[in-house]
């Protein structure tokens, strides 16, 4: 129940504190006096959007603080999952910079607007004119359908299953989209890799071909060379070898008379013998030595190959190109996806998704049981509210797939005409017949206890003489269920209400206000006179004016 309501610096008021109680309570006043500007304020507690243009004081923060006394402990889970403080004596605070920044509490702790907005919808109803445009929303259709629902543990449960449904879904999908990344990954690895195996790439093997490429392309130089060094040693026209031999001889003839001949002799016999070894090398090696152009190919295309590869990953040296082939390996075989993982998900979403199917049939049994009366006492409230050929119908529809709330679609189907087949709401309401029929519905759902604080800003539009009477009893019937709040221009209403504020514009300072006041038992009879008689006040006024409240 709302209890208090400050607000400071907020269009036309400056300040004000009003004090609500139990029942029923009307506010009236001229056009313009500031009437709406109230539930303006309340909207913002309750997570409306805000606008710097509401500041009276451009210069100064604007301030609403409602208060709100809890009945029972239904919101206690609510305040448990914001993680937030409950106490039964609730106090939502809104303020707003001139800056234009918001700020949001709820007993004095720091919330943000959804929090905010969560919370305030479970404490007040703000039903504006604007608002029976909702009646042609599906997803309204359905919440009203569901408010009369007996169990509501089921659709509880119902909603909680299928949050943790989407989210499976959404881990399925991760893991499907990891699978396809895992199978990606290791199918180019296993590509590098098997290039790195068709290369057969071993220790030592770039430098060695490098070495044998250039043998091989000198190959000619090199056997031309080895057959000329081996020529001049051994078959010139005079020999090297043949030079030193008698270079030996010479000495020899002079060993007799030269002692010192012998040790060059034993050195030019060293000589001899090397020059020797050298010229069997020298005829080997020319042996060896051919040109093969297969082989010097062969040569080159493996070398281009490993320099095909080191370039491709960025690769100077053979030996960082052999340590990346060791790491591909030591990749491929880390690399794991837990196929297992993703069946067990896969498995469990079909076991919750077959759960969810069981509870949305037996949720739509539920509803369409519940539609049918339903629907029948609103039309005989339609048709007290001066409706008498009214006819309302709630269907609903199963769809084959599931929904956030099941598989039910709901319909609100209307007729305020005889013999006029019942048809959507938005194919034939008048604006009128949207709002009664929205009183309608608000009386019944007065007795689920869903709803606290009802507020109502001119329910009564478009309405007078017998139906503003009929309207005024619905709404007092009302206000035994829950706490009810109209702004009202009907002296029917006014006087059935328990508690009567009147609002009024303040032009006497530099700038108007708006100043609201609670009108005693002698005040509420001249103000609804006012309102029988248009201001002019008569004794006939005041007289039928006392009748209403004695009726």
């Amino acid at each position: 129940m709302l209890q208090k309501l400050l607000v400071s610096n907020y269009a036309l008021i400056e300040k004000l504190e009003i004090d609500f109680k139990h029942g029923f309570t009307v506010i009236t006043g001229e056009t313009g006096a500031g009437k709406s500007i109230l539930l303006g304020a309340l909207g913002l507690v309750v997570g409306k959007r805000a606008e710097v243009s509401v500041l009276a004081d451009a210069n100064k923060k604007c301030v609403v603080e409602a208060g709100f006394k809890l009945a029972d402990d239904r919101l206690k889970p609510l305040f448990e999952m914001l993680i937030l403080d409950y106490d039964r004596e609730c106090i939502l605070r809104r303020e707003i910079s001139p800056n234009g920044k918001s700020r949001a509490f709820v007993n004095d702790t720091p919330v943000n607007l959804q929090q905010l907005k969560q919370i305030g919808s479970q404490l007040i109803d703000i039903h504006a004119q604007h608002d029976s445009l909702l009646l042609t929303d599906q997803a309204y259709q359905l919440g009203v359908l569901d408010a009369l629902l007996k169990d509501q543990k089921l659709l509880s449960a119902y909603r909680l299953k299928f949050q943790y449904f989407l989210q499976l879904q959404k881990e399925i999908d991760q893991l499907q989209t990891n699978r396809v990344r895992y199978d990606n990954e290791v199918d180019f690895i296993r590509f590098q890799l098997d290039e790195f195996e068709k290369a057969a790439l071993k220790p030592d093997e770039f430098q060695e071909l490098e070495q044998k490429l250039h043998i091989l392309s000198h190959s000619e130089e090199i056997k031309a060379s080895l057959f000329s060094a081996n020529q001049i040693l051994q078959n010139s026209e005079v020999p090297v070898l043949q030079q030193i031999n008698q270079i030996g001889q010479l000495l020899n003839r002079l060993s007799n008379f030269l002692p010192e001949a012998n040790d060059l002799i034993r050195r030019v016999s060293s000589i001899q013998i090397e020059l020797k070894d050298i010229g069997f090398e020298l005829a080997r090696l020319e042996d060896q030595s051919f040109f093969d152009p297969q082989e010097l190919v062969d040569c080159q295309e493996r070398l281009d190959l490993i320099n095909h590869l080191m370039h491709k990953h960025h690769i100077r040296d053979y030996a960082s190109l052999l340590q990346v082939q060791a790491s591909l390996e030591a990749e491929l075989n880390q690399m794991d996806f837990d196929k297992e993982k993703l069946e067990d998900k896969r498995l469990e979403y079909k076991k919750l998704e077959a759960e969810l199917y069981k509870l949305a049939e037996e949720l739509h049994t539920c509803r369409v049981a519940a539609a049918k009366p339903f629907g029948q006492e609103v039309t005989k409230v339609l048709q007290e509210l001066g409706m008498p050929h009214a006819t309302f119908h709630l269907q609903c529809k199963k769809t084959a797939e599931l929904h956030s709330d099941g598989q039910t679609v709901v319909s609100f189907l209307f007729t305020a005409s005889k013999g006029i087949e019942v048809a959507e709401m938005a194919k034939i309401a008048s604006g009128g017949e949207l709002s009664r029929l929205m009183l309608a519905l608000k009386y019944k759902l007065s007795h689920t206890g869903m709803i606290p604080t009802l507020i109502f800003d001119e329910i009564d539009t478009g309405v007078s003489g017998e139906v503003a009477a009929k309207l005024a009893k619905v709404l007092k019937q009302m206000s035994q269920e829950m706490q009810l709040i109209s702004i009202t221009h009907l002296p029917q209403i006014a006087a059935k209400a328990d508690h009567h504020f009147h609002v009024f514009k303040m032009e006497e300072t530099e700038r108007a206000q708006s100043v609201i006041k609670k009108l005693t038992s002698e005040e509420r009879y001249l103000e609804v006179a006012k309102m029988l008689s248009s201001d002019n006040v008569t004794a006939a006024a005041l007289k039928a004016a006392k009748e209403l409240f004695s009726n």
